[in-house]
């Protein structure tokens, strides 16, 4: 470890105490303006329109099945996590269950203010719940096997959408070839499928309101649009050498890293 730091700081700029509180003060102005700008951001979130779903989902869960309207369990509002388990996976996938590690720690405060969080995932029930014991999560996690809520929230495809193309992130994707490669999906391997398997799901976050019995959709994001969500990439944003991922991603299930020493 002192070789680590010793190299790092070889290769960085090296100053006084003065040197680095003058320029601290000027990111400190940069940082209060992006701080500005989220707030606002949030704002504009708020404002958006509401709409109200028509269709009757179904999920299974640990209480049987349930509608999305019981998904709130008595809270008026509802977050969900896409999470990406498919009914082939394994695993579930590992920059998920790493977003998902933090939800042990905040999901009651939610739900005692007025907001439930739910991951759903399109892999069987039985998936799931022996997943969530391997991973000794609390938070709720149900499942939208045999639904179309997944598809609908674009967040779920199927062969013949990633055959001609598919809209994810709000934007228009590009048909995936049958004989992707394993390098842009490395993630896959872990998940014990083939890319594009792995790849009929993919991640996001939508919430939802419930007023006078009609469950309305609110807000979803994708893709980047999860960053902040992400616990160990804020962190890391502020460490030395900030996310340091030359290599691709690095991380891995948190129970299949060597015994901490």
């Amino acid at each position: 470890m002192a070789t680590m730091v010793s190299e790092t700081a070889a290769s960085h700029r090296v100053g006084t105490r003065e040197e680095w509180l003058k320029q601290r003060l000027e990111l400190l102005e940069a940082e209060k303006a992006l701080t500005r700008q989220s707030d606002e951001v949030a704002r504009q979130r708020r404002e958006l329109p509401w709409v109200k779903v028509e269709k009757a989902y179904r999920f299974d869960s640990c209480q049987g099945e349930k509608t999305l309207a019981e998904l709130f369990h008595g809270r008026s509002q509802l977050l969900v996590y896409h999470f990406m388990f498919g009914p082939e996976y394994k695993a579930g996938c590992i920059s998920c269950s790493s977003i998902a590690d933090s939800f042990n720690g905040f999901w009651e405060h939610l739900a005692n203010h007025d907001v439930m969080l739910v991951a759903i995932s399109r892999a069987p029930f039985e998936k799931l719940k022996e997943y969530k014991e391997r991973m000794g999560w609390s938070f709720p996690w149900v499942s939208s096997f045999g639904s179309d809520f997944n598809f609908d929230y674009a967040v779920g495809f199927t062969d013949e959408q990633q055959d001609n193309g598919y809209t994810y992130n709000f934007r228009e994707s590009p048909p995936l070839p049958r004989d992707l490669p394993t390098s842009p999906t490395a993630h896959s391997a872990a998940c014990g499928v083939d890319p594009r398997t792995y790849l009929k799901q993919l991640p996001g976050m939508s919430a939802f309101a419930l007023e006078d019995g009609q469950v309305y959709h609110t807000y979803s994001a994708y893709s980047r649009g999860l960053d902040s969500l992400w616990g160990m990439h804020q962190w890391l944003d502020r460490a030395p050498l900030g996310r340091n991922e030359p290599g691709g991603p690095w991380w891995k299930r948190r129970d299949e890293y060597p015994a901490f020493v």
